[in-house]
């Protein structure tokens, strides 16, 4: 893995947690991911300048998948944000950050595919639900169902299992399109196309949500009115960060370690709830954190 490699993914991850400071910090609803995601997919917009015809070679099946995962994303970013109304950054982001990877071990598991998954990246998951038990106790002794059975807890895994979809809609999608026949441009360059129209879709259907209700459609204008800048950082963020990440592909052996990597989000989400927006310091918290980290390496690397 090259220094290039590393570089680009400590900055992606920084870049993620950072954004999800910014909606934690300006209360989100779904109107505010609306616009969040809507400015950050026009900001790709000048990728069709450049493959637009790219899009022009997409299997039928592929656009199907596309509506899928639209929805899949559209479900974790109205539940992300609600857990974050509900609770704290430094809980809610790891657990929505690390616990698709259980959803979609026990998804792999119920299709009886799990020959699949190997005894490390077993042991990582293992690691990943251990933490996401410690992650919301004050101590030790404290496991209760009450520190489970909140609404951001649950709100929080809502957004995992939204994006365990968009994984394994993503996954298949993309196989499909590599093997498109005409495909005039690199997986690089087909996958931000198909990052601009997944971005299309997951707004349409926050549009359909927010906007079929009088009370919510108000919001929308809300958010652009009080909210503006950190929705349109937020935005940009994410898709800055979604493109460093396949950047960093291009300057690794073998892409399991870029989805490792990726994991340190969790730390730099974990220290910004702690120290920027004072969340309580219970020790449970920081070692569920490093369990879940070691899992996700585990995982990415296994």
């Amino acid at each position: 893995m090259t220094l290039t490699a590393i570089v680009l993914l400590v900055v992606a991850a920084f870049v993620h947690a950072g954004w999800n400071l910014l909606t934690k910090h300006a209360h989100p609803t779904a109107a505010f991911f609306l616009v969040a995601n809507t400015f950050g997919c026009l900001c790709l917009a000048p990728v069709l300048l450049l493959y637009g015809n790219v899009a022009a070679a997409f299997p039928a099946r592929v656009w199907v998948l596309l509506a899928g995962t639209g929805f899949c994303l559209a479900v974790y970013m109205a539940t992300l944000a609600g857990a974050y109304r509900t609770g704290h950054l430094s809980i809610a982001y790891p657990i929505a950050r690390s616990a698709p990877v259980v959803v979609v071990a026990g998804i792999t598991f119920a299709l009886g595919k799990g020959h699949q998954i190997t005894p490390q990246c077993l042991f990582g998951i293992l690691l990943v639900a251990g933490g996401c038990f410690a992650l919301p106790m004050r101590r030790f002794r404290d496991f209760r169902a009450r520190n489970y059975l909140n609404l951001s807890c649950l709100l929080a895994l809502a957004a995992a299992f939204g994006t365990a979809g968009y994984m394994l809609i993503d996954d298949e999608a993309l196989r499909r399109l590599r093997e498109a026949p005409g495909l005039s441009a690199g997986p690089a360059q087909a996958t931000i196309v198909y990052a601009f129209f997944e971005g299309l879709s997951s707004s349409a259907w926050l549009a359909l949500y927010v906007l079929l209700r009088k009370n919510r459609r108000s919001r929308v204008h809300e958010v652009i009115r009080a909210s503006g800048r950190h929705a349109a950082l937020t935005g940009i963020g994410m898709y800055v960060a979604y493109t460093l990440v396949l950047l960093s592909m291009a300057f690794v052996a073998n892409v399991s370690y870029v989805a490792a990597f990726r994991q340190l989000s969790i730390l730099f989400g974990a220290v910004f709830g702690v120290v920027i927006l004072k969340e309580p310091r219970h020790v449970p918290k920081f070692v569920g954190v490093a369990f879940m980290f070691l899992g996700l390496v585990l995982v990415g690397t296994g």
